[in-house]
């Protein structure tokens, strides 16, 4: 059983990376067919649990996120190391006739100021999102009391055959990796067990948010930036 699991998890990285750079065009069309048409509305979810005016968003993808915050009057940067993603969201965005300052640049090595923003904002992160190196860079570059907000999942809910059809292919693929919902405990999570504490001793207090759409669930993790120990 964990030789197969491993080999879904390669296989998925493989796919994601593909999706994420060559085949980087069928992005948006692929998001709409595996949420049934919820994909930005799972996104947009985290708007509400945004704090303060200046927002970074990691791995902002084709670029809808940087749009829409902009839009709603936030002053926003996005990073991702997609060269093809980059050059969609500056795309979308010269085509909505906003500004938002894009850099090509690993999470891990943010070209930008220590205390630059008050958010920063991952939505549907690979594993990089819980990795220390990327979790001092976040501290780093947010103001103090700023948050670190990681949307890792969303689950379609309801009866229907499709449905269950799509959730089963998700558990059957690792991609269930934390509560389905706020209240479940969090030892029942290999993502919260694994990554909490990694998020504690990098500077955040963690907290968890469970957002009820129609039709679908998200979660949301609130990552609130501590005063650095002297």
């Amino acid at each position: 059983m964990n030789w197969s699991i491993g080999l879904w998890s390669h296989l998925l990285r493989i796919s994601f990376h593909l999706l994420y750079h060559q085949l980087a065009s069928f992005y948006d069309a692929i998001s709409w067919i595996v949420s049934f048409g919820q994909w930005r509305a799972w996104q947009t979810a985290v708007l509400p649990f945004i704090d303060g005016e200046d927002v970074l968003e990691l791995g902002h993808g084709p670029g809808h996120m940087l749009v829409r915050l902009r839009q709603q009057g936030y002053r926003v940067s996005g990073a991702d190391v997609s060269p093809q993603m980059s050059k969609l969201a500056r795309r979308r965005i010269r085509s909505a006739g906003i500004q938002a300052a894009i850099v090509r640049a690993p999470a891990q090595r943010l070209p930008f100021a220590a205390a630059s923003y008050d958010t920063v904002l991952a939505t549907f992160p690979t594993e990089y999102i819980a990795e220390v190196e990327t979790l001092r860079e976040v501290y780093r570059v947010l103001r103090e009391n700023g948050r670190l907000l990681i949307l890792p999942q969303a689950r379609l809910t309801g009866d229907a055959l499709p449905v269950r059809l799509l959730e089963g292919l998700y558990r059957i693929t690792g991609q269930r990796v934390i509560p389905q919902s706020a209240d479940d405990p969090a030892a029942d999570s290999p993502f919260i067990t694994t990554a909490r504490g990694r998020f504690q001793e990098c500077g955040f207090e963690v907290h968890m948010e469970q957002v009820d759409l129609p039709g679908s669930e998200v979660i949301i993790l609130i990552l609130s930036k501590q005063r650095a120990k002297d």
